[in-house]
């Protein structure tokens, strides 16, 4: 008796299993005999307070965070509430549930994105002030499926930030103005490509070494903006940096130039959607983003596409911060 061909979702998920087992049994080879360290900086993180749940959440893009939310108990739903109440003491209840709406369509583009790929995602959980996440119940076959995971939270996030303005264009409204401003700007935080965030995800798979990408637009988006959770951000990737000397399962990196090209292209022209989508938005709300804010997202986008530029008309010393 023959066997059933395999449809395409399940060898998705069977490529997603054998990727899983390539790593798991990677890092049991690899793995020191204990690791206390880690376990000591959870505990000490803890005793922070509201700082310290925020870097735990960046740290290992919220995998810490999701434990501490479990041992609360709180769900998707209680969470998604809670944070709702939490943003109405300081933006009013209306605000609150569009901005809090706008980080769910953030993270079911990751649902979708995950489900396409054939990766199990948990529900979306809300962590107040910080934003949300949504686990990964398995792990990307190659860095192609990473970045279209990373990417299509941006890309959804985007969309309603632009159905935002649509309907702020068609009615004048301060209120749904400022509701896209905020979606765009959330969006294109997430868009710097330094790991923990989307954008590192996304421009991983054009080099290994996106992260001075990253801080070179990072750097000067905090001086700019003197946002707390930008220095967070900045610090949390410094501790991910050391994970760009570890190993992948074999294949993992071996993706095709075209792949890699289409999806810095797509990075490049998303970035550039959200730029435009956000200073329509500002001139909306009587705000226009300041020339340095402008000038930093600038830089983002050509250094997004000099990734694209063939070595040779690179200058030598620049070929080494280049993978």
């Amino acid at each position: 008796m023959s066997e059933r061909p395999l449809t395409p979702e399940e060898e998705r998920r069977l490529r997603n299993l054998q990727a899983v087992a390539r790593k798991l049994q990677q890092e049991g080879a690899e793995a020191p005999p204990q690791d206390t360290a880690g376990a000591d900086a959870t505990g000490a993180l803890k005793r922070w307070g509201p700082i310290g749940a925020a870097v735990v959440f960046l740290v290992g893009k919220g995998k810490w965070a999701l434990g501490m939310l479990k041992f609360a108990k709180l769900g998707s739903l209680a969470s998604m509430l809670l944070s709702v109440a939490l943003y109405a003491q300081v933006f009013g209840w209306t605000f609150a549930v569009g901005f809090v709406g706008l980080i769910f369509v953030h993270e079911m583009g990751h649902a979708v994105a995950m489900k396409q790929q054939g990766i199990p995602a948990s529900a979306p959980v809300f962590i107040p002030f910080v934003g949300a996440v949504i686990a990964m119940r398995g792990l990307p076959r190659d860095a192609f499926v990473e970045a279209v995971v990373g990417i299509g939270g941006p890309l959804l996030g985007t969309a309603g930030a632009a159905a935002c303005l649509g309907v702020a264009l068609a009615t004048g409204s301060p209120f749904w103005y400022a509701l896209a401003a905020t979606g765009f700007l959330i969006n294109l935080f997430n868009m710097l490509p330094i790991s923990p965030l989307d954008g590192g995800r996304v421009l991983g798979v054009v080099s290994r070494r996106v992260w001075i990408v990253g801080y070179a637009i990072g750097i000067p988006f905090f001086l700019v903006t003197r946002s707390p959770i930008v220095f967070l951000v900045l610090l949390m990737g410094l501790f991910n940096i050391p994970k760009l000397r570890k190993g992948h399962p074999a294949g993992y990196d071996a993706v095709p130039t075209v792949k890699r090209v289409g999806m810095a292209l797509a990075y490049a022209a998303l970035l550039g959607v959200m730029v435009l989508g956000q200073y329509v938005a500002e001139l909306g709300t009587g705000s226009l983003a300041t020339e340095q804010t402008a000038a930093v997202w600038g830089a983002a986008a050509l250094l997004a596409l000099g990734q694209l530029l063939p070595e040779r008309l690179l200058p030598e010393r620049l070929l080494s911060a280049r993978a």
